[in-house]
């Protein structure tokens, strides 16, 4: 018999309750924002940039249709195969066919959060192919047996110390200094002969050139270049909304992730595909199959989520939600995590299985100030907090405790009076400027303390003139 899946709140309090996830998660969403803040200060042009960015994507959206089929003629044109996938399973099934087309006993893998979604690792297991992810990252998260928690830094719920004891275990050459030089240097020799021997390469794609039938992959270490170039076949998996109309948009684009995802001003590999190898070329794939995927993107458009297709997955997000970088990713249930994943679970998983993730946000609009596309993302949130409440999905202690709060707020005088007897309760359990226990706040208390009010409520500091503490 199946155990019943995790709720998001024991999620949440797992990650709560692990010292050493939150040492990961400070240590490369702290690092991200810096970098972030330091590269838009060095880009003077940044919001210009973004402006532009958030017209070419919406523009795009406005004319799916036009740019989708241009797309495919031209892919179709440079020796390409173009494969519609309507949804995550038929995308799958699509991919381990050409994979047994091509009988392929081995494939390499390109970091993909589009495979992620598909649940392409998965299926690609299920049918005893051997499946090799070659990001750093990945190898780390396949090493482990987990699932991404970053979309940029899949791993970074582990720490240094972690990783070395795994790679000892499962490399067949090790490395004998702790260094991270030493380790990347291990899980080189480990992947090396695994790039040259695989017989399907399997690629995501982080734009869709509409105008040449090119995709187009950034990253950082050239696994995508040396695992793309030497199978006899490369698989491209792409979400319907990486369209943009030229080259030119797209470096556009690049200019806007590079520097949200990681704070450098251009990532050190960017890589246009364009067809299968031609007359004359020296290397490449003897076939090129693209498969277009929709899996919910076209539902987005009709429900008001399009603004969500703007998202050309840089991370900024996450790196600066305070909730995310509590929890970390694997909290949040989903494929994608924190502030966009609270967007797009409840379209892909259904409202009813995902409706806390947008409670799990204090709508303080950070994740929008930091998008590079200028996504809304705290109004999407409340956007699915009401379709909840309609819906009648909220439990019945919470709608009761609102409409509970709804008749103080709304009678002046028992309000006041009830702040002013809760803020002097509460003090009460002040320890130091802090409450570490009180009823009623075992849930915070658990893992942090809550801090004290002060003497006076708000309301009567402003009648008397008082100015509030900082």
């Amino acid at each position: 018999m199946r155990s019943a899946p995790m709720t998001f709140h024991a999620r949440a309090d797992a990650a709560l309750a692990n010292p050493t996830l939150k040492l990961a998660i400070g240590r490369t969403t702290g690092n991200a924002e810096r970098k972030r803040a330091a590269a838009v200060a060095d880009f003077p042009q940044f919001d210009a940039a973004r402006e532009r960015g958030k017209r070419i994507k919406d523009h795009v959206i406005a004319h799916l249709d036009h740019y989708l089929l241009e797309f495919e003629r031209n892919a179709i044109a440079s020796g390409a195969t173009v494969h519609w996938a309507a949804t995550a399973g038929e995308a799958s099934r699509i991919v381990v066919e050409l994979c047994r087309q091509a009988g392929a006993k081995r494939v390499t893998r390109v970091k993909s959060m589009l495979g992620e979604e598909i649940g392409l690792p998965h299926a690609l297991d299920e049918a005893g192919i051997e499946r090799v992810e070659t990001d750093l990252a990945e190898h780390i998260v396949q090493l482990g047996g987990d699932t991404p928690s970053h979309i940029v830094w899949p791993a970074m719920h582990r720490t240094r110390e972690q990783v070395s004891e795994m790679f000892k275990k499962a490399h067949r050459a090790p490395h004998t200094q702790e260094t991270i030089e030493a380790m990347v240097d291990s899980a080189r020799r480990e992947l090396r002969d695994k790039f040259l021997s695989a017989d399907v390469a399997i690629s995501g794609a982080n734009f869709l050139i509409a105008d040449t039938g090119a995709t187009c992959t950034v990253t950082n270490e050239g696994n995508a270049e040396l695992t793309t170039t030497p199978p006899r076949v490369h698989i491209v998996t792409a979400g319907i909304e990486k369209l943009v109309p030229t080259q030119a948009h797209a470096f556009a684009m690049l200019r806007l992730l590079v520097r949200s995802a990681t704070g450098a001003d251009v990532t050190q590999y960017t890589t246009f595909h364009c067809g299968p190898r031609q007359p004359g070329d020296r290397d490449g794939p003897e076939e090129f199959h693209i498969v277009l995927v929709d899996n919910g993107r076209s539902r987005m458009l009709k429900d008001g989520l399009k603004e969500m297709l703007r998202c050309i997955r840089c991370g900024a997000c996450m790196n600066h939600c305070v909730v995310y970088r509590q929890l970390g990713g694997h909290a949040y249930g989903g494929t994608y995590p924190g502030p966009m994943g609270a967007v797009l679970t409840p379209v892909f998983d259904g409202l009813e299985r995902s409706r806390e993730l947008a409670q799990a946000c204090t709508l303080n609009g950070k994740c929008q100030e930091v998008c590079p596309v200028d996504i809304p993302l705290p109004t999407l949130l409340r956007g699915w907090r009401d379709r909840s409440w309609r819906e009648g999905l909220e439990p019945g202690a919470l709608r009761i405790g609102i409409g509970l709060h709804t008749f103080v707020a709304a009678r002046p005088r028992l309000y006041r009076l009830g702040t002013a007897v809760a803020v002097r309760v509460m003090r009460l359990f002040r320890q130091g400027g802090w409450i570490r226990g009180m009823p009623g706040l075992g849930a915070w208390t658990a893992h942090r303390d809550f801090p004290a009010p002060a003497k006076r409520t708000f309301m009567e500091m402003l009648r008397d003139g008082e100015e509030a503490p900082r």
